[in-house]
């Protein structure tokens, strides 16, 4: 920052000033004064004309108001800015709060307490409380209306100060001991403030102030210092809250009497004064610091005592009451801010967020980026790039290509003009002074320096991106302390032991160009290096430390601003001698200009620079000035004679809307100079002062001219001399041209009139220039009006393009309705699929993919966009319409349609349905659905799979004891897909019987074949088994239940071959009931034998079983019955007799029906009764 003195205020009447007060929101300043004196004085509020030279305009007084009600000295003032109050007190106690009423200030409240007087009174963050202390230990607080909230008395001690916490739950009161105590809002002792700035100090002393930053404005970084208290010795400790036990300490070696902070917290100032060591009275001097100590300025006041000082609202003066004098100084900040390409990046804090906002305003377009950013320290720019310098977030993991330098405190971030980050750099030493050039970045902190060679990639070719990984290690980032001397041999590795070495000379300012670096230490030396190799050259001893370093645009003069604000210059190369007495190599030239704040080359010319100094901006040519400008603008850039300067006072005081006004361009006195002659005198006597100043700007502006007025020869002339090659060949193009007319209208369009132009070419009826115009600047809209209202018919192929442009500007501003119309009317299908797709409209989708041809470029795009929205249907049909089965079976498969799957698998012949069905049965038994499962595979005509899934169903139905129908149901379809899996078998055995000629080649086949048939036999066998065994036993109930007790036995008996199938329990229960019924004890008792030994029985149950045999054989004794002959054949096992599944008895007759389908049969009287098998209930043919 900068500050200087720029206006003094003298008091009517010489009364000495006690106390002023700045209102921060409304401008009014309140001074109060011996003898009762209380003035209000507000100065002018600028007019837009005014803002436009930001702190240039003159600042007269446009209120003063004497405010009559004190009449002993005034030493309490107070504003109370969000309900437009005044708050004042005198030496007799009297307390005034004053209102605002029509533009002047009365009474409102009064209030005196006769016994003590006031020391201090503070309004609570949100103006709804004012706590008011005593000297004699009183303590009032009272509300805005003035009604009292409490009061107490604080018995024995003196307060002096208070204030308010920012969430106003705290008091502090300031004792005249020095001591400072901590409350709470209800006036409870909490506990004593640690004072660390006092440690090993004796005598007395006082508080000069206590200030709390109320965070109005946010915080320039989080958890930053925010409570200031100094004491009258200049000792002063800055705290993050009332109990920081580790605060920032300073000694500002003053006698200080007032502290205050800026609007945003981001400067301190402390006012008091300094013994000379020459002169016997005191120096009045304002002392600026950080939060975090770092002293900034210094700033000399005239007078014998400053008494007090407040900060204007937006933090760019400073009102310092001096003896019977109001002095204001301007301040310049030292803002966050740079320039890359059109583009101004500025950064300011935000009361609602922690991080600093980096704002990217591009001035060219007037549309900003916005970027939020922890910790911001500074911003660099240079061409294109701009690097943020930044803190490492402790919590964020660095990136893998940063594992070296893991655990780094800062980090560089080289960015583009639109603020997108394209590579961050962690490094270890604290990055205070950073400049840039065109390949490097050079970071350095108080002891050493890091330099970084950047690049970007649109710069890059294919080899040299290969090259970008060995480079890295080969030194393209490397780090150098300050004391070292290097030859430039890359012996500077990344070593960052050597930043924290330590040096008595530390670093205070750096710069650099292509060639040089430059680094500014605080003893005067300059080191010079040389780029990239970075050996150091020579080194320059000035007298003065430098604060701002800057080169001009070939590294021969470097310009030096030190701390006070002197601008100097160096001479680095030695000039030809031209008779000017100018300085060798080295030495210092004649120039010296104070009160200077800012500084830029012309990037053009190596003798041009423009300087700010005050609020003015002089423009120097070879160390000569031209007449200043009044301005307060910050210089972005200087080329082609003209001045860009950005006035970021004004930007800042609403950030969030820059504005277009407050870029101002300032052209240097020679471009002006030339455009007037070319204006009055005319092109030929111009080119010759031009001739004599020669400039490409200059030669531009006569080749402009000269255009305009049609002189094509000077011109071409002017051109040549200023390298345009693209204005040499519009001059040519020109020449061809026969009309006149035509020409101005060429011309027209190259300074960029273009409705001029357009107009130029429709009066001479070339309505195709005019369209051929406007489509070269891209307006679109124009070019269909254009289009739409010729006569006759308009160029089809134009009129779609431009229908299409029209979509596309929709487009891209995501107005996806608006483009869509235009996309139908020009026929774009791919950019209408697209938006449909955005605008989620899927019936838009689906009637654009029917109304394409087939095979269709744009149908796999139509249908991937289905596909991510899960539309399985409309995807493969979009999919089979350009001939991509297999991607539609894929995309079955993504989105879980199995069966639509199969059935495109099978349609299309694909080789891949076998893995494929076994993917989605596995699918489908995860989630346990056997059944579909067993109905893909069936058809899939993979008759095995579904037979073996089936029959293990029916396994486990049967063990679970259900319904006995519906396992048999399980059993006979089981075995049915058994015999249709042999059916395919056998079919494709005759086929390949056909197909081979060979009579061996088949007979092993048929071998192989029927090894493979033999293993499923197996397995039909089972399944029928389980069928029959299934169908006796309930053939047996239903034959007991009908009567037919005598059938039921013989069915029953059956069911003791099925014994693995069905629990035996079960069927020697059935058996034993069955035989019971029809008498036969013998029957009956073998039974209950078998169910008595059975090991499955609990003790109880063959209990029981015992107990029913009992019963039923002491009634009836078991008589061997003689059987008959077809028991004994039933009995003898050697061929056992086919078994009719109608009635469970033996077939005995040689006539009898065969099942075609389960082989089973069924006596022929029986058969006619039935229409289908009753075990396979296949019908009867």
């Amino acid at each position: 920052m900068f500050i200087y003195l720029c206006k003094k205020i003298a008091i009517p009447g010489n009364i000495r000033l006690k106390c002023i007060s700045w209102n921060k929101t409304q401008g009014f300043i309140a001074c109060g004064g011996e003898d009762g004196l209380l003035k209000v004085i507000k100065l002018e509020t600028q007019t837009d004309e005014a803002k436009i030279k930001g702190l240039a305009a003159p600042n007269n007084i446009s209120v003063t108001q004497t405010l009559e009600g004190h009449s002993g000295f005034v030493q309490v003032v107070t504003w109370n800015e969000q309900y437009q109050k005044l708050t004042t007190s005198d030496q007799n106690g009297l307390i005034i709060v004053w209102m605002m009423y029509r533009g002047s200030w009365y009474e409102e409240m009064i209030n005196n307490r006769n016994k003590s007087v006031v020391r201090s009174m503070s309004w609570n963050a949100d103006g709804q409380k004012i706590c008011i202390v005593y000297e004699d230990g009183a303590v009032i607080v009272g509300s805005v209306d003035g009604n009292r909230i409490w009061g107490k008395d604080l018995k024995g001690t003196h307060l002096c100060h208070v204030a308010w916490s920012s969430n106003s739950k705290i008091l502090l009161f300031g004792m005249s001991n020095g001591e400072i105590h901590i409350y709470d809002n209800q006036g409870n002792f909490i506990v004593k403030m640690k004072l660390s700035c006092l440690v090993n100090l004796t005598g007395a002393f006082s508080i000069a102030g206590i200030h709390w930053y109320h965070g109005t404005q946010g915080y320039i970084e989080p958890n930053c210092p925010c409570l200031a208290v100094c004491y009258d010795n200049g000792r002063c400790q800055i705290m993050r809250d009332e109990n920081d036990y580790n605060p920032v300490l300073i000694d500002a070696g003053i006698n200080v009497v007032c502290i205050q902070w800026n609007s945003n917290g981001s400067i301190l100032a402390l006012a008091g004064s300094l013994k000379a060591a020459s002169q016997d009275k005191d120096i009045n001097v304002v002392q600026f610091y950080t939060p975090f100590g770092e002293h900034l300025r210094t700033l000399k006041v005239p007078g014998k005592q400053v008494s007090s000082l407040s900060w204007e609202g937006g933090g760019l003066k400073i009102a310092l009451a001096v003896d019977h004098y109001i002095y204001f100084a301007n301040i310049r900040p030292h803002y966050k801010w740079g320039y890359c390409s059109n583009t101004v990046v500025y950064a300011y804090t935000r009361a609602d967020r922690p991080e600093c906002c980096v704002v990217f305003w591009d001035t060219k377009n007037n549309e900003k980026y916005v970027k939020y950013v922890k910790s911001l320290i500074s911003i660099t720019t240079y061409g294109d790039f701009c690097v943020l310098a930044t803190k490492a977030d402790e919590n964020q993991p660095q990136e893998e290509q940063e594992t070296e330098s893991f655990g780094a405190m800062y980090v560089l971030v080289l960015c583009n003009s639109i603020g997108t980050p394209l590579d961050p750099k962690y490094i270890d030493i604290e990055p205070l002074f950073v400049t840039m050039t065109r390949t490097h970045v050079i970071a350095a902190s108080k002891v050493a320096f890091y330099v970084w060679q950047y690049r970007v990639a649109k710069k890059l070719t294919a080899m040299e991106i290969n090259q970008l990984a060995r480079t890295r290690k080969e030194g393209r980032e490397r780090i150098y302390h300050i004391d070292d001397t290097f030859s430039g041999s890359g012996d500077a590795h990344l070593d960052y032991s050597k930043a924290f070495e330590g040096t008595r000379d530390p670093i205070c300012a750096i710069t650099a160009s292509d060639k040089i670096l430059l680094v500014g230490r605080e003893s005067g030396i300059i080191q010079r290096y040389s780029l990239p190799s970075v050996a150091m050259v020579q080194s320059y001893s000035l007298e003065r430390r430098a604060y701002q370093l800057s080169l001009n645009c070939n590294s021969s003069r470097l310009a030096i601003i030190d701390l006070s604000g002197v601008l100097t210059f160096v001479e680095l190369e030695a000039r030809a001698a031209d008779g000017t007495g100018q300085p060798e190599a080295g030495g210092q030239l004649r120039l010296e200009r104070k009160d200077v704040w800012d500084m830029k080359w012309a990037k053009d010319n190596p003798d041009l620079f423009a300087m700010m100094e005050k609020t003015r901006m002089y423009v120097f040519r070879n160390l000569d000035p031209e007449e200043p400008i009044q301005t307060s603008g910050y210089i972005c850039n200087f080329e082609d004679l003209e001045i860009k300067s950005v006035l970021l006072d004004e930007i800042l005081k609403n950030p969030e809307h820059p504005n277009k006004d407050y870029i101002i361009n300032f052209e240097i006195r020679s471009l002006r100079d030339s455009r007037a002659l070319i204006e009055k005198v005319g092109i030929e006597e111009s080119s010759q002062f031009i001739e004599d100043n020669p400039h490409p700007r200059l030669w531009r502006l006569l080749a402009e001219a000269a255009l305009q007025k049609l002189d094509l020869q000077t011109a071409e002339q002017a051109f040549v001399r200023c390298k345009d090659y693209q204005g040499i060949k519009f001059v040519k193009r020109l020449g061809n041209l026969q009309s006149e007319s035509m020409k101005q209208a060429e011309v027209a369009a190259y300074f960029s009139r273009f409705e001029e132009a357009e107009r130029m070419y429709l009066d001479m009826d070339r309505r195709d220039l005019a369209i051929g115009l406007r489509i070269k600047l891209g307006d679109w809209f124009r070019v269909l009006q254009l289009l739409k209202t010729g006569s006759g018919d308009s160029d089809d192929a134009l009129l779609e393009q431009a229908h299409n442009a029209i979509g596309d500007y929709f487009a891209d501003r995501q107005k996806w309705l608006n483009a869509v119309q235009y996309y139908v009317q020009g026929q774009n299908q791919e950019r209408l699929a697209e938006c449909y797709y955005m605008l989620e409209d899927y019936q838009g989708l689906e009637n654009l993919a029917k109304s394409l041809p087939e095979n269709h470029k744009l149908l796999p795009d139509i249908a991937y966009m289905f596909v991510r929205v899960g539309m399985c249907e409309q995807a493969v049909s979009a999919f089979l319409k350009c001939n991509r089965p297999k991607d539609a079976v894929d995309t079955c498969v993504h989105l879980n349609q199995w069966n639509k799957a199969v059935e495109l698998a099978k349609n299309h012949n694909m080789k891949e349905i076998g893995s494929l069905l076994a993917r989605y049965a596995s699918h489908l038994l995860e989630k346990n659905k056997i059944l579909d499962a067993i109905e893909l595979y069936r058809k899939a005509n993979y008759f095995f799979e579904a037979a073996k899934l089936m029959f293990k169903i029916a396994d486990e139905e049967s063990k679970k004891r259900t319904k006995p129908l519906r396992v048999k149901k399980l059993y006979v379809l089981s075995a049915l897909l058994m015999e249709q899996c042999h059916e395919q078998m056998q079919n494709a055995q005759r086929g390949k019987v056909k197909e081979k000629s060979s009579e061996s080649a088949s007979a092993l086949a048929g071998l192989l074949e029927e090894d493979v048939l033999s293993s499923t036999n197996r397995f039909a066998d089972n399944a029928w088994r389980g069928a029959e065994a299934y169908h006796f036993f309930i053939l047996a109930q239903k034959q007991l239940y009908k009567g037919s007790v005598d059938a039921a036995l013989k069915t029953a008996l059956h069911l003791r071959d099925y014994e693995d199938i069905i629990p035996a329990v079960e069927i020697y229960s059935l058996l034993a009931l069955c035989a019971c019924a029809n008498r036969a004890f013998d029957t009956c008792s073998k039974a209950f034998v078998k169910l008595e030994s059975l090991d499955t029985l609990q003790p109880e149950q063959r209990q029981q079983y015992e107990e029913l045999a009992l019963e039923i054989f002491t009634r009836y004794r078991p008589k061997y019955n003689k059987t008959s002959d077809l028991d004994d054949v039933l009995e003898s096992g050697d061929g056992k007799l086919p078994v009719c599944v109608a009635t469970g008895a033996p077939i005995l007759e040689y006539q009898f029906w065969m099942c075609s389908v389960c082989k089973h049969c069924m006596k022929a009287k029986e058969a006619g009764h039935y229409n289908a098998c009753p075990l396979c209930h296949s019908t009867v043919s």
